[in-house]
């Protein structure tokens, strides 16, 4: 008897092809993420992104673990609801301390990141690098754990990154107080003898050219954002959600979100990824922020 429905397996394909256009989200505690957002958009040019910085309650790094994790679970939460395919938490600070918890009560798949230990252990000629990382992941267990596995001939050197994500959240990256600060963190690594520099904070990228104007060759900067984006790339594909190249549709500019008003962000998107980036705010409560505008720690 002749029918109008769809079989089975056409529905299947075309829940498939709507599952693989769903967006990425990205998300950070605040604008440190746009770099891997950069990254995302070269390797995975036709994928749709979401970035929530949850700029409100920046920087993670001077939080504590329950508020970090609260936080981290609640824009899991939120960019699960916008259809979110899979989510990056592109915050070294947030998958130290929360990301085995998070990965448990969402859905999706996920992908952290973490400080480029082993590959500046197998990069570093003298076996001195330095780490520039929050004090909140130089403390965790993960951070100890990669130490662990990877540090054996190689010293490491951490220095906490006190100041810099507030710097880059006011779209300060090149200032003269800046550069002071930055090189009180790396005048010691080269003299003990680092040639190696791992940058621990997605939002330390935005340091390259003056670290690179201030030290020369003299330190090699280990940036993973590329990395982290390979490795969307990787469980995208093993998910079967990695959209289809050439797809008639195409994906949209960033959907940019914040916690905050979202200036700077604007402003931060324009120089890194020369966007003129509608920002939208938005209200992402949890336990430990419950009410609006709460500014609880």
């Amino acid at each position: 008897m002749p029918t109008d429905l769809p079989s089975t397996g056409a529905r299947t394909v075309t829940a498939a092809a709507a599952a693989s256009r769903a967006p990425v989200g990205i998300f950070d505690s605040g604008l440190g993420g746009l770099s891997v957002l950069r990254a995302v958009r070269a390797q995975l040019p036709d994928e749709s992104l979401l970035y929530v910085a949850d700029s409100l309650y920046a920087p993670y790094g001077e939080r504590d673990d329950d508020f970090i994790a609260d936080r981290t679970l609640a824009i899991g939460e939120w960019l699960v609801k916008q259809g979110a395919k899979a989510l990056v938490v592109a915050c070294n600070t947030a998958t130290a301390q929360s990301i085995a918890l998070v990965r448990e009560k969402l859905s999706i798949p996920l992908v952290g990141v973490e400080p480029g230990i082993k590959p500046a252990a197998l990069q570093s000629k003298t076996r001195v690098a330095g780490v520039l990382a929050t004090q909140v992941t130089l403390r965790s267990a993960r951070f100890q754990a990669l130490l662990d596995r990877y540090a054996s001939d190689c010293r490491f050197l951490c220095q906490p990154g006190h100041g810099l994500v507030q710097a880059v959240e006011r779209c300060d990256v090149d200032s003269a107080e800046l550069r002071a600060l930055l090189r009180s963190y790396l005048e010691p690594m080269l003299e003990a003898g680092a040639d190696t520099l791992v940058l621990g904070c997605t939002h330390y990228p935005f340091f390259d050219a003056a670290i690179r104007d201030m030290v020369g060759d003299r330190l090699m900067l280990i940036d993973t954002s590329v990395a982290i984006a390979r490795q969307l790339e990787r469980v995208l594909d093993q998910h079967g959600l990695r959209a289809a190249a050439g797809d008639t549709h195409a994906p949209a500019l960033p959907r940019f979100y914040s916690t905050d008003d979202g200036a700077h962000q604007k402003q931060l998107a324009a120089t890194l990824l020369h966007l003129d980036a509608h920002v939208e705010r938005v209200l992402i409560p949890s336990r430990r922020t419950a009410a609006p505008n709460s500014q609880a720690a």
